[in-house]
């Protein structure tokens, strides 16, 4: 009998159990024949307002009332799923930008939202929904690099608004995918905007550019972002500009950003932002006065605390209603039923993808290929590269031959197959080639022991191939460049004294040549080292398998075919000072001094020729596009891929305009003595520049249209590149 009772209560339960479940399942948010819009209107009106204001918070609580699951905004995938175990490490975002290959950061940021969606699936599985657990993405960061100090330039697309643009929206489409009602993931455009360092200032730092650096430099990537890839939202950043905070600047966050753009995604500050209101930019009193600056500002999420510990306080004041309340929740929902929170799996083209494309031999594959392709070639005397398999006495050494954290920068993931260059040197040459390595020096600082045998051993090799640089504890964000003396930014642009000298010993009793490979996620001054050096490799952080690129390249399995994304200068001396933000002097754009390594520079082991520039009218009225053809011949023995690039340059500047800007480029692959005619088009709407007054003015007057490798310079054609064909073009 009592057994019976027993089996009759746990019916009961199950039962109302299982009622309970049906009828939360059965809300009318979760109602997929509804619209979006009409679903997240039903949502908020079901909440009370201590609910609402917990939902604007980056970790924001489950109501299980309503059967809605906790979930953390907070999530990165700079170059990969970050921060969050086991996924694919990609190249550090500066290294793709070196590729100048728009189709590859799509491929890249599609794999990493595959990877995402299916790691979210397991995270779910066992009811991990902490940070960086989730899907919405604080990514892509899109500032211009403007001052090679800064820590984070590592994180950008280097320093031009153009190829920051089109790198960034291509990125942006391959995170979020293609599916016209769902989300594969949603990325965030950070930082917003006119954030570039310095790492000390940035709680209480106004930044005050011209009209025309605004327009010109800082802000067409944001643009781009929000009209051409749909970006779900924006990070405002922490400092000010033009004397508001950048997350309570009506300009930025309603005139800029959404009545002229017409951005309807979310805006969430950056971490802590909130707080700066008060402590930094002591623009309000308290955090119930700044909750109340950022919310009527626009911000829908506050990543921190200030929303959930003073926005009630807010409201019981009169400083906001609920009715604003819920237009910032709305947003942010939107964004929830985009991803597909609310609806069956089966409805959501992106809830089944396979664990097994997590970390896949696929995307280990991608990453190899990224990296390749972002290595770049800055010298190669004599044709010392590449080196032979069947190499006798290969010598590897340096700080950072056998380093993982050399390969990974900051924002990364967690792999178990990190490839160091000395992994991947080793598994590229002959089994009968007797490799040898010793570190020889220390990263930071002297070596303890003065004896060190380590330069001496490159008498006998018959290469030495030294791996040097820094990692992103010297270089990064103020929190995490624990090597860093300046809060992350770095107070030089040289190597670390150790390391120089190192370098100097080895060439001093080197036998065979001395191959220098450069890591690092901004320009370093070598100095004396380019002379010194008979080949330079640039390899950024290359990712997980930067070992084995590296050996592609050094071995000749892999033709070198980056550009470089930003300007190296010879000297900290040739920088305007850190703190300002004229673009005067800066990128170039704009720089006079004469550059170690020009913007758009890389070698190969292929030569090509361009010849042949034709236009389709040297007189380009108003209403007319620029159209132009050239033919690009690799005349060597290796088939090889080069970033066509094309510029403009102003015979007669007016005041503040560019030196020289980069108007459109493309990647072509050419086998040995093949020839390509390549076309290009500058629409019409790209042919202005900006005036000091911040309007767009149609250019006038002639310019020089220059087609080649890299930038135009004598320097460029010092170091090795191709010599570019120009014609002079009138607009009128």
């Amino acid at each position: 009998m009592i057994k019976n009772i027993l089996v009759f209560i746990l019916l009961v339960v199950a039962k109302q159990a299982y009622c309970a479940e049906k009828s939360l399942s059965q809300l009318p948010w979760f109602d997929a024949e509804k619209s979006f819009e009409h679903r997240a209107d039903l949502l908020v009106n079901a909440m009370t307002l201590d609910e609402k204001i917990a939902q604007l918070s980056h970790a924001t609580p489950a109501i299980p009332r309503l059967n809605v699951p906790e979930y953390n905004w907070w999530n990165e995938a700079l170059h990969g799923v970050a921060r969050n175990g086991k996924a694919t490490i990609f190249p550090q975002a500066i290294g793709l930008a070196a590729t100048f290959d728009l189709d590859l950061a799509y491929r890249v940021s599609s794999a990493i939202s595959d990877e995402a969606r299916a790691k979210y699936k397991i995270a779910q599985s066992i009811g991990n929904n902490g940070q960086y657990a989730g899907l919405s993405f604080w990514t892509p960061n899109i500032n211009i690099f403007r001052d090679p100090r800064w820590g984070r330039g590592q994180e950008t697309y280097g320093e031009d608004p153009l190829l920051t643009a089109r790198i960034g929206t291509a990125f942006v489409k391959g995170l979020q995918g293609n599916d016209p009602k769902y989300l594969k993931s949603a990325g965030v455009a950070k930082h917003f905007a006119v954030h570039s360092g310095p790492e000390s200032l940035r709680h209480h730092f106004d930044v005050v550019p011209s009209k025309k650096d605004l327009l010109e430099t800082y802000l067409p990537a944001f643009e781009a972002l929000v009209k051409d890839a749909k970006v779900a939202g924006v990070m405002c950043a922490y400092n000010a500009v033009n004397g508001a905070p950048a997350c309570a600047n009506s300009y930025l966050l309603d005139d800029l950003l959404k009545q002229q753009w017409g951005f309807n995604g979310y805006i969430v500050s950056d971490c802590g932002a909130l707080n700066d209101f008060q402590a930094g930019h002591k623009v309000t009193k308290s955090g119930v006065e700044s909750a109340a600056l950022a919310l009527k500002s626009g911000i829908n999420l506050n990543c921190g605390d200030t929303y959930t510990q003073s926005l009630k306080k807010s409201f019981a004041q009169g400083m906001v209603t609920e009715t604003l309340i819920d237009e910032r929740l709305k947003q942010l929902l939107l964004i929830r039923f985009r991803l597909g929170f609310f609806d069956p799996e089966k409805l959501n083209p992106y809830t089944n993808l396979s664990p097994d494309i997590i970390h896949s031999d696929k995307n280990i594959q991608l990453s190899r290929e990224v990296a390749a392709k972002s290595i770049v070639l800055l010298k190669n005397k004599n044709n010392t590269l590449p080196l032979s398999k069947t190499i006798k006495l290969p010598y590897v050494t340096g700080p950072f031959a056998a380093s993982s954290d050399m390969l990974i920068g900051n924002y990364y993931g967690i792999t178990d197959n990190l490839v160091t260059v000395l992994e991947g040197v080793a598994g590229k040459v002959s089994l009968g080639s007797s490799l040898n390595y010793r570190s020889g020096a220390l990263p930071f600082h002297k070596n303890i022991n003065p004896l060190n045998w380590a330069p001496h051993e490159a008498r006998a090799a018959d290469a030495v191939i030294a791996v040097v640089g820094v990692t992103a504890d010297m270089e990064g964000e103020e929190v995490d460049a624990i090597a860093s003396p300046d809060r992350g930014d770095r107070v030089d642009i040289t190597l670390p004294q150790n390391q120089i000298d190192y370098v100097k010993e080895i060439a001093k009793n080197k036998k065979g040549p001395l191959i220098l490979v450069v890591a690092a996620g901004s320009p370093v001054a070598l100095g004396e080292l380019h002379e010194l050096a008979d080949a330079i490799l640039w390899i950024w952080y290359p990712g997980e398998q930067g070992g084995n690129a590296v050996a592609d390249v050094l071995f000749g399995d892999a033709n070198p075919s980056g550009h470089l994304p930003l300007t190296f200068p010879a000297s900290i001396n040739d920088l305007p000072p850190f703190e300002n933000y004229s673009m005067a002097g800066r990128t170039y754009k704009y720089m006079t001094k004469t550059p170690l390594y020009p913007f758009g520079f890389g070698l190969s082991y292929t030569k090509y020729l361009f010849k042949k520039l034709q236009l389709d009218k040297q007189k380009i009225t108003e209403d007319q596009s620029l159209i132009f053809n050239v033919d690009v011949e690799n005349s060597g023995k290796m088939a090889g891929e080069t970033v066509v690039q094309a510029y403009l340059s102003p015979l007669s500047p007016i005041e503040g305009e560019a030196i020289m800007e980069l108007k459109v480029f493309k990647r072509v692959l050419l086998e040995p003595n093949q020839k390509q005619r390549v076309q290009f088009e500058i629409d019409k709407k790209d042919l202005y520049r900006i005036n000091q007054e911040g309007n767009k003015v149609r250019l006038s007057g002639r310019y020089t249209l220059w087609v080649g490798d890299s930038l135009p310079s004598k320097r460029s054609l010092d170091l090795g590149a191709a010599v570019p064909q120009h014609q002079v073009i009138e607009f009128h």
